[in-house]
């Protein structure tokens, strides 16, 4: 809900279509997390990762009601928005790689497609109940929006109160210091399996971030106002919720290369769809084929990179990913506003689509192992990270 509630609160600020506005959003995300990121991961190698993501959800519902409150009081701008952003962006930075590090060591290694299935469906449930609820909020009252959001971490909360105690190898982690931040990037490029699909996961969002121009989409191309805003920005969770579904039925998922590069193929045609629809229910299907080939490509990303990394290095592997997955949509938000200046919002759209399928190309072509990868191979999760 509140990313739906910033993007939508901006444009109300500046009164205008201002797709820099919009990606200023981007840029001030992307800064906390290529500064805190490889510390984040180091940190939830050596620490409880339970206990940092107690820390961190209680600072990102702090920072909901901060929202709420400088809302409520008449005092929130553009540049308080954006501090805000970066706060929440800090945060994390240090909880999710210790969410994402902490997924192997609750659930046995075979299903973890299955587990990451459940994992995509359970964001995306909140993806898509979260801007539906923005459309019960009145117009102008949008510190309802980050209220009711700092109040769900409560749910986040308990949930890890009950969770107990995991276990969690933190004998070989080698400290927080600069050698040990490396050796997770040093370990990360010698294993060409995990660095191209990082790769691949940039290029995509960094070309497709389509839901950056949304606001403008929906109010001054489609005309379909907050409701219509809405519920194109559910529809990519509604997508994205469906293919986990189904996704989650194959815990043995084979030919996992082949189908992570369909999903990015289908990921960069629906994005320029979306660029050229200039009706509702054309966007509608665009997002949420968007959404459906994001979901298969996040499940396969995902589990070859946590099969193929030891816990005790886990950690800085997402920290590093996390940079990757993170700079790309959010780099992407200022290419694309400026693309939008320039040349108008479904140009940048279009072009951005264009951009993914020859990124998808280029790693194809450079690196044949990931997409000859099966899912049966050996995992490291066990070995060294020499």
């Amino acid at each position: 809900m509140q990313s739906a509630a910033i993007h939508w609160h901006i444009r109300d600020l500046t009164g205008v279509p201002d797709p820099m506005a919009l990606g200023g959003i981007g840029l001030a995300r992307i800064l906390p997390v290529i500064i805190f990121s490889i510390i984040g991961g180091t940190v939830a190698d050596n620490f409880n990762r339970r206990n940092i993501l107690f820390v961190t959800q209680t600072i990102l519902a702090l920072q909901a009601l901060v929202l709420a409150y400088l809302t409520f009081s008449g005092q929130i701008t553009i540049q308080y928005i954006y501090i805000m952003t970066a706060l929440q962006a800090s945060a994390m930075a240090f909880d999710l790689p210790a969410r994402q590090s902490l997924v192997p060591n609750l659930v046995p290694r075979d299903v973890l497609p299955s587990a990451f299935s459940m994992n995509t469906i359970a964001f995306n449930v909140g993806a898509i109940g979260g801007p539906l609820l923005l459309g019960f909020v009145p117009e102008g009252a949008l510190g309802y929006a980050y209220l009711i959001n700092a109040v769900s971490f409560l749910a986040v909360l308990l949930a890890l109160f009950f969770m107990g105690d995991v276990p969690q190898n933190v004998n070989k982690a080698g400290g927080i210091n600069l050698y040990a931040m490396w050796d997770g990037v040093r370990f990360i490029f010698k294993r060409p399996l995990i660095s191209s699909t990082m790769l691949m996961d940039f290029i995509a969002t960094f070309f497709a971030s389509a839901n950056t121009m949304l606001p403008i989409v929906a109010r001054d191309i489609l005309d379909v106002g907050k409701t219509g805003f809405v519920w194109l920005t559910s529809a990519q969770a509604i997508g994205s919720v469906g293919a986990g579904l189904v996704v989650s039925q194959f815990p043995k998922i084979r030919k996992q290369g082949k189908l992570f590069f369909a999903s990015v193929l289908v990921f960069g045609l629906a994005t320029i769809l979306f660029g050229f629809s200039t009706t509702f229910a054309l966007a509608m299907i665009s997002l949420f084929l968007i959404g459906a080939a994001d979901a298969v490509s996040t499940v396969i990303r995902n589990t070859i990179r946590q099969m193929q990394t030891p816990d005790h290095i886990r950690g800085r592997m997402t920290s590093v990913n996390q940079i990757f997955f993170m700079g790309g949509p959010q780099l992407g938000e200022v290419e694309a506003g400026l693309v939008a200046v320039a040349f108008g919002v479904p140009f940048a759209i279009i072009s951005g689509g264009i951009g993914c399928i020859l990124g998808l190309g280029f790693v194809a072509w450079k690196w044949p192992q990931l997409q000859a990868y099966n899912g049966d191979e050996p995992t490291l999760a066990g070995a060294p990270a020499d």
